[in-house]
């Protein structure tokens, strides 16, 4: 028999094997990385191409190696699950680099991180300048992770004493054509309401649709596999514009009704800011005035 038919038939049995062993170890294996997990990687890799390539190994015993360094990883998997001084052996621990806004220079040492790479790791989670940030913590996985100073941080509804509805998340209705409708019925809506919905916005038929979700607040965003039909797509869009004005009234709303000066000047800081923003997006959505 011809070696590269062998080399052949070796590397697509190494293969499967490599495919199968991946599944079972699972998808942490791809997307969070720990150190531990990167040698061992690569260490499974590198047996399986030597078994595809070194005719002067038996098939067998690569697939032996393989299936004892599966089995051990998944051994010390479930130790560090059980036990949480056997994780902090073989995983180590998170550990702060930056507290109450100083750099922890023995740790960066420790780990042996310079200063350009806190500075990466800080621009990486939008933290440019670093007197913003509170505290930085070195994960598992060597990414960093940053929580800013009170002063610094996004503004909440929450944050200003605006309620919100709850957001169950975007749900899949249609996919490349294909109607979900057990999904439909589970969130408590009929296939016939549906397919008006998606009629509204310049679809004939499902098959005319390539996406479409529901939202939770019962709005439908649709996606048609034929660009010159989004033209009947903008019926949403009054509906943007309305909850934006609602909020800003809500804004002047509560800056009225405010004790505090502080807070009342605050309140209706962001409604002048929101009403600009109303301006700038204004020539999109022209079915509503640009604001008082």
């Amino acid at each position: 028999m011809p070696e590269y038919v062998i080399v052949i038939g070796r590397a697509a049995l190494s293969f499967i094997v490599l495919f199968t062993l991946a599944r079972i170890l699972g998808k942490k294996q791809i997307s969070q990385l720990t150190f531990f997990d990167y040698v061992v990687g690569i260490a499974i890799g590198d047996m399986a191409s030597t078994i595809s390539i070194d005719r002067s190994m038996k098939f067998i015993n690569g697939v032996i190696g393989l299936l004892v360094y599966t089995g051990l990883s998944l051994l010390i998997v479930y130790g560090a699950l059980k036990s949480f001084k056997f994780r902090d052996l073989v995983e180590s621990s998170p550990s702060i680099l930056i507290k109450d806004g100083k750099i922890m220079e023995d740790t960066l040492a420790k780990h042996r991180l310079t200063f350009d790479d806190l500075l990466n790791g800080l621009r990486v989670q939008g933290a440019f300048n670093l007197s913003e940030v509170e505290m930085a913590i070195l994960e598992t996985d060597g990414q960093i992770s940053v929580m800013k100073k009170p002063q610094y941080q996004s503004i909440t509804p929450n944050d200003i004493g605006i309620h919100v509805d709850e957001d169950h998340g975007p749900s899949l209705i249609i996919v490349d054509g294909f109607f979900l409708e057990k999904r439909l019925t589970y969130l408590g809506y009929s296939k016939e309401w549906f397919l008006d919905e998606i009629k509204k916005q310049g679809a004939e038929d499902v098959k005319d649709v390539f996406f479409a979700h529901l939202n939770s607040d019962g709005t439908v965003y649709v996606d048609l596999y034929k660009d010159e039909q989004k033209g009947k797509q903008d019926s949403q869009k009054p509906q943007i514009a309305a909850k934006l004005r609602r909020i800003q009234a809500d804004l002047e709303s509560i800056a009225a009704q405010s004790n505090s000066r502080i807070a009342k000047q605050m309140y209706y800081n962001q409604s002048k800011e929101l009403q600009n923003v109303i301006k700038k997006i204004n020539p999109y959505i022209k079915e509503i005035p640009a604001g008082n």
